[in-house]
């Protein structure tokens, strides 16, 4: 039943389309509430959203089934991923709630949950939650005086911003820089560039301009086109893209250079390394890394630990081997010792700490390693299993033989869209893209 509603990022999917219907989300607000009914307290969820329209449906179905529970509803507004699990945390909340499909097109939406602890939930309790979602809890729920309340309080967004501040150096200032930001039109858009004028800097932002449908399109991290343009028309010395939830950061350097997320896990590696920081000697990241970023930390000797794609996998790894620094390659980095999942304005500021003390410009200090030839690309299909077809099986062992010892090949479907992923890397770039051709041909003769 886990697998109906939950795939490795919450439940994702289009708004009004089963699983992400008012009904659903009413019900898995019940079955949390149920779950999390601890103690005989007056339990608490911190419900979060992005700036899709589909979020108020989400978010009054949820509170429906949170009161109906007995669990009272704290209502944050449009606030970043990031923002709602240290609420959860701040607040002493049972559960935190954020709604959002993170860099998907506005159409879709999700929920996505956290713990006490403000980190997500494990398979084991989705799972537990899940398989409450199509019983009948009518026998589970509050009467009278038990009934949750729900409130909206906006002012904690100014937590956040005062959190978010406090992970750079009391000392360090970003007067005199120019910083041009995208917020993708999402969940970031009022405290990203809030926090960046706080410190100093002189603030240029686009994608600040939410209007219900427009989150993610052509702007953000996903689409970081517009960024590159205002970066290079008022000579920023550093732009900064986030994502739908503003959990993902992208860099764009004072030449409209991209540095991805593999780049700025490497910068910040180094310098953690290099002050005394970093814990468990490496970081944590997933098989879609660059071969450069392991190279890379090889040579400072550092480690890199490889896990499944998915920032809950990666979180999972640094959590259980010691680590404080991993992430993804799309810009999803998790610093364990500020927060219990990616924050993307975390970890721009942390960059632009390393940028202050070195002094140099973003696109020197920003590219720690030069990237192996690596593509990647994705097929859509409509229903069943292309992979399982013989002709991809046959492509893929054929690519694996050809590119032998000299690089890697991931195929892997994705967890929250109906897409085949294909990445092949190696230093033959010509290598390389016959390979992932090949196997990207076989894919789209199988879903046709």
């Amino acid at each position: 039943m886990a697998k109906s509603y939950f795939g490795t990022d919450g439940i994702r999917g289009t708004a009004n389309r089963h699983p992400m219907t008012a009904e659903v989300a009413m019900k898995v607000g019940m079955a949390a509430g149920i779950v999390f009914r601890r103690g005989n307290h007056r339990h608490r969820v911190v419900i979060g959203k992005d700036t899709r329209r589909s979020g108020y449906m989400i978010e009054n179905a949820m509170v429906a089934g949170f009161t109906a529970a007995g669990v009272d509803v704290f209502l944050l507004g449009p606030m970043p991923t990031p923002a709602v699990a240290m609420l959860t945390r701040s607040l002493r909340a049972d559960i935190g709630v954020m709604i959002s499909a993170s860099h998907n097109p506005f159409q879709d939406n999700g929920i996505k949950l956290f713990g006490p602890d403000g980190y997500k939930l494990s398979d084991d309790i989705e799972a537990e939650i899940a398989s409450l979602v199509d019983e009948d809890l009518s026998g589970h729920m509050s009467t009278g005086a038990d009934i949750g309340r729900a409130k909206r309080v906006d002012g904690d967004i100014y937590r956040y911003i005062e959190f978010a501040k406090r992970t750079l150096p009391r000392e360090l200032s970003l007067d005199g820089m120019r910083v041009a930001i995208d917020c993708a039109n999402g969940a970031g858009y009022r405290v990203a560039p809030e926090v960046l004028w706080e410190l100093g800097a002189d603030v240029v932002k686009i994608g600040v301009e939410p209007d219900g449908v427009n989150i993610n399109r052509d702007c953000g991290s996903t689409a970081p086109d517009a960024l590159i343009a205002k970066v290079k028309e008022v000579r920023a010395d550093i732009g900064i893209a986030l994502d739908g939830d503003a959990d993902r950061v992208l860099i764009v350097d004072e030449k409209g250079e991209i540095v991805d997320g593999d780049q700025l896990m490497a910068v910040i590696a180094e310098s953690w390394a290099e002050d005394g920081r970093l814990s468990a000697g490496g970081i944590v990241a997933t098989i879609m890394s660059n071969l450069g970023l392991e190279r890379f930390l090889e040579a400072k000797k550092l480690q890199l630990a490889r896990t499944k794609v998915g920032d809950r996998y990666v979180v999972e790894h640094m959590r259980q081997h010691g680590y404080n620094v991993g992430g993804e390659q799309s810009g999803h980095i998790i610093l364990s010792d500020f927060a219990t999942t990616g924050d993307g304005l975390v970890s721009a500021l942390q960059i632009l700490a390393v940028v202050r003390r070195k002094g140099g410009p973003v696109s020197q200090v920003c590219r720690r390693f030069e990237p192996v030839p690596q593509i990647l690309k994705n097929v859509r299909y409509r229903s069943g299993e292309p992979l399982q077809a013989n002709g991809v099986q046959a492509a893929i062992a054929a690519g694996r033989d050809r590119l032998g010892n000299a690089g890697r090949l991931v195929i892997r479907p994705s967890g929250t869209e109906p897409l085949i992923r294909v990445m092949a890397e190696g230093d033959d770039a010509l290598l390389v893209n016959a390979i992932v051709d090949d196997i990207v041909s076989a894919l789209k003769d199988a879903a046709a």
